[in-house]
């Protein structure tokens, strides 16, 4: 793909103008409008007309939110912002109003904290208790359109210094022990820079709004969260560009996308490059995403951590580049995440210097406790994962725990090949689980199969293909690890372990699972591997010709019936 592709707005014209509020033939004419320079009393305010100047250094906020005034006193409309750079303090923007920010245009944030008031504990979501710069609240029928450029200038707002100190993991517990993140000479190349104490909000916030549009502007350069929406409904944010590329991608916590309890959402043709999670949701249902390009340090999609059951999401038609893990999915309070499918996805995973999350996981699911005012966790339920091309430095990783096993889970058709990687020495050979209660397993040494699933209750695999690069570090074991899991159905497997000895398939105290019509790769010492299991396991309509052995241990309770040996 063109490294310079940016997706472009796919909007449908008869929502804009339900939107926008206005006529086609007004929009029609907004370049003719856009030269006016006096006051109107319509649905069309040019903020020049407000004596908004847009030279870079004049403080244009009065003139911007007086156009916006105006537009909440007439009822509603479009405040139209020309091509300029328009430095400004927070802004707020009312019901059935649409911000227009014309190609060329460009709201830069104060670089004053200040000039960010105070707010209630939580008003942006992450660790910021100020005011983001653009605001909706409350509205109907409300946008943010046009090919201008909203900057939130993070820099200001963040220290020079290698990283924040991190308290997340004990190193004791990692396969490099003490060595683990250890501070080179030149810190972390990949990032984060240290957060400030203090910082403003979420650059653009959206708050109890409904039948909002977000379509073809660029977000940048947020101190925090980049557009958070809370509590909305009915959302279409379509060929929005989100990045810290300006900062290579190491401003801490800067999302792209954060959904907090919200209702029937699209994200359609969006480009978003940032440091941390590219799209998070939180307690939100009915969200469907797709035709995606996504970047960053930590996760591409993550779904679910806290904040309310999440329920019925779609991803789709993904590419997801150069970041930390691919998709994940998370419980990590009382709240349960259900039926959620990612599907047609291609993922590129690598390790990254510096305290991101993630271990290079294609794919992450798991669940347990972490949230202090939660007794039990939450569950994750019926997940499907159909039609992935994954190249990782690690592998897929799905995690249970005896409190919150895992239910339901498919993957079909899935291609997965792990390379070799620079910092697998570093920073390998650990499950990243943060955040915990018990640092024991915040990061944790363990071996790293292709695909390791522990404690899941109704497990299908089907047609998995996995491949290796060669001298791969030994801590990377079976393509397939089976652990602690029931009713199991693997059924047209495809593979070989990473090392010379070992197994392809290796099943640890599982019941009830059934290997059928599977094929052991060229180089398979043992296909499968058993072992504690109960319940029986059978091994069916199989091609172990490759392998130096179909199962081992033989005999026990493995039923073997038409299989193909060496």
């Amino acid at each position: 793909m063109n490294e310079n592709f940016r997706p472009t707005p796919m909007a449908n014209d008869i929502s804009r103008r339900r939107l926008l509020g206005v006529s086609g033939a007004l929009l029609a004419s907004s370049s003719t409008l856009g030269c006016a320079h006096t006051r109107s009393s319509g649905p069309w305010q040019d903020v020049r007309g407000f004596g908004a100047v847009g030279n870079g250094t004049t403080d244009d906020t009065a003139a911007l939110q007086s156009a916006l005034d105006a537009c909440a006193v007439g009822g509603g409309g479009t405040v139209f912002v020309p091509a300029g750079t328009y430095k400004i303090r927070p802004i707020r923007v009312g019901t059935r109003t649409t911000l227009h920010l014309d190609a060329g245009c460009k709201l830069l944030g104060s670089t004053t904290l200040a000039d960010y008031p105070l707010e209630a504990a939580g008003s942006s979501g992450h660790e910021s208790n100020r005011s983001g710069l653009v605001t909706f609240e409350g509205g109907e029928f409300v946008g943010l359109v046009g090919r201008g450029v909203i900057d939130g200038s993070a820099r200001a707002f963040v220290k020079d210094s290698l990283s924040y100190p991190g308290k997340d993991h004990e190193g004791k517990y990692t396969r490099q022990g003490d060595a683990f993140m250890k501070v080179g000479p030149e810190g972390f190349p990949d990032g984060p820079f240290a957060r400030t104490t203090d910082r403003p909000g979420n650059l653009v916030r959206f708050r109890k709004c409904r039948n909002v549009l977000i379509s073809g502007v660029t977000i940048q350069n947020s101190p925090t969260w980049t557009t958070h929406l809370e509590e909305c409904t009915d959302v279409l944010i379509e060929g929005v560009d989100i990045n810290t590329r300006e900062h290579a991608l190491r401003i801490p916590n800067d999302d792209g996308i954060d959904l907090s309890r919200c209702r029937q959402v699209r994200i359609v043709g969006c480009n978003i490059e940032t440091g941390d999670d590219c799209i998070a949701i939180f307690g939100s249902q009915d969200v469907a995403v797709s035709t995606c390009t996504l970047t960053c340090k930590s996760t591409g999609i993550r779904v679910g951590y806290n904040g309310g059951l999440i329920k019925n999401c779609t991803f789709d038609n993904l590419l997801i580049r150069s970041s930390h893990r691919g998709v994940s999915v998370f419980v990590r309070s009382s709240d349960d995440v259900e039926n959620v499918s990612f599907s047609n996805i291609i993922i590129d995973t690598q390790h990254f210097t510096g305290r991101w999350w993630g271990k290079a996981e294609p794919i992450h699911v798991s669940a347990l406790l972490w949230d202090p005012e939660a007794k039990t966790p939450g569950k994750i339920r019926n997940v499907r994962f159909h039609n992935i091309t994954a190249t990782g430095q690690a592998g897929i990783l799905v995690y249970g725990t005896p409190d919150s096993v895992i239910e339901d889970i498919t993957f079909s058709d899935i291609k997965l090949h792990i390379r070799k990687g620079p910092l697998q020495a570093e920073y390998g050979g650990n499950f990243d689980l943060r955040a915990t209660r018990d640092k024991a397993t915040a990061i944790f040494k363990h071996d790293i199969p292709a695909l390791h699933c522990e404690r899941v209750a109704g497990l299908s695999v089907t047609n998995l293909k996995v491949t290796w690069d060669r001298d791969l570090p030994d801590y990377f074991s079976s393509a397939l690890a089976i652990e602690k899991c029931t009713d199991v159905q693997v059924t047209g497997f495809a593979g070989r372990q990473a090392q010379p000895t070992g197994a392809a398939i290796a099943v640890v105290e599982s019941q009830d699972v059934v290997i059928r019509q599977s094929k052991a790769a060229e180089g398979t010492d043992v296909f499968v591997h058993a072992e504690g299991s109960t319940g029986g396991m059978a091994i069916t309509d199989c091609d172990g010709s490759r392998a130096k052995r179909l199962v081992d241990p033989a005999g026990g309770t493995t039923l073997l019936h038409n299989n193909r040996v060496h």
